[in-house]
């Protein structure tokens, strides 16, 4: 039977692993320990550690686990999603697609990962992107950015974006030019999905 020595030996064990692993120089070390246990070298850090808890967030929640990256966005653009419905109890968040807002011609109406239409039928376009590690997905967003805003603007609406974790913020030129078509951004934080809901409805009166 383990002893209590034993044991607390072992938490510290764990403990210096989760904190230190990731600058360990063992060739051998798996991937989840480089990338994920390298919070030690933040300590004192303030911000760079809230950032860093923030992004995990996803990773250790219960509705997560154990899901894959295109799973992960899903749940991201969920919970961004019953934040807005709470902060906006008024607005109709049961569409993806907005009237006139299409492609192809006009054949395929544009798809949106959120769309919020308001008592006076005006609709803001909402993107949600959070990525672990950097991918294609912020480019994709990027190249559109422009257009969809135009398109939007011509017919009174507005588009928004919710972009946070490190992969995306790895592409700086492409995350700048999605701010700079974006009417309102936000990262993926309770308070930040709040104040976006402040400015949608503000921006209807």
């Amino acid at each position: 039977m383990q002893s209590e020595k034993d044991s607390d030996e072992s938490i510290v064990d764990v403990c210096m692993l989760l904190l230190f692993g990731g600058s360990s120089i063992n060739p051998g070390l798996p991937n989840e320990i480089v990338e994920k246990c390298i919070i030690g070298g933040m300590l004192g850090e303030k911000r760079t550690i809230e950032k860093f808890v923030k992004e995990r967030y996803i990773w250790v929640s219960r509705i997560t686990g154990g899901a894959t990256a295109n799973a992960m966005g899903y749940f991201a653009q969920n919970y961004v999603l019953e934040k807005l419905k709470k902060h906006l109890p008024s607005w109709d968040f049961s569409l993806k697609s907005i009237p006139n807002i299409s492609q192809n011609a006009g054949k395929t109406d544009t798809q949106f990962d959120i769309v919020a239409k308001s008592p006076k039928n005006k609709y803001w376009a909402i993107e949600v992107s959070f990525q672990v590690t950097t991918n294609s997905t912020i480019e994709r967003k990027s190249g559109q950015a422009q257009a969809r805003q135009e398109l939007l603007h011509r017919y009174g609406h507005r588009i928004a974006y919710v972009i946070d974790g490190a992969g995306n913020f790895e592409r700086s030129s492409a995350l700048q030019t999605i701010l700079n078509f974006s009417d309102c951004s936000a990262s993926y934080n309770d308070k930040d999905i709040k104040q976006l809901a402040i400015a949608i409805k503000k921006a209807e009166i």
